[in-house]
């Protein structure tokens, strides 16, 4: 997995993120980068949010989906099955890390 790992790293060198990680389906941990927050139970009901959302729209593809919690914003991107999570430190970052994960989101496929 050193592509991913690579990946991961160099989504660190955005301005304002804090860490990125990648997790499976079923939540468990595939890679991570920066200071991960000890607590990721968020990341599951983020996914249960988001399948519900597909479903209510019709099953339109998911593209992102940005959580501003107290600990800082998450943006959650899904990818091929997994799923990106990265946290930064305020919303108004949130197109340069768009921008980011656009550009390293290719460099994950399985």
């Amino acid at each position: 997995m050193p592509a991913e790992a690579d990946a991961l790293s160099r989504l660190l060198g955005t301005r304002g993120l804090r860490y990125a990680l990648l997790t499976n389906p079923g939540g468990e941990l595939l890679g991570s980068a920066g200071h991960v927050p000890d607590d990721t139970s968020f990341v599951k009901a983020a996914q249960a949010v988001a399948q519900s959302l597909v479903a209510t729209v019709g099953g339109q593809e998911l593209k992102d989906l940005m959580l501003d919690l107290a600990g800082g914003p998450v943006l959650l991107t899904p990818q091929e099955g997994n799923l990106l999570v990265v946290g930064f430190d305020d919303v108004g970052n949130l197109g340069r890390v768009r921008f980011a994960v656009r550009r390293e989101i290719g460099k994950l496929k399985n």
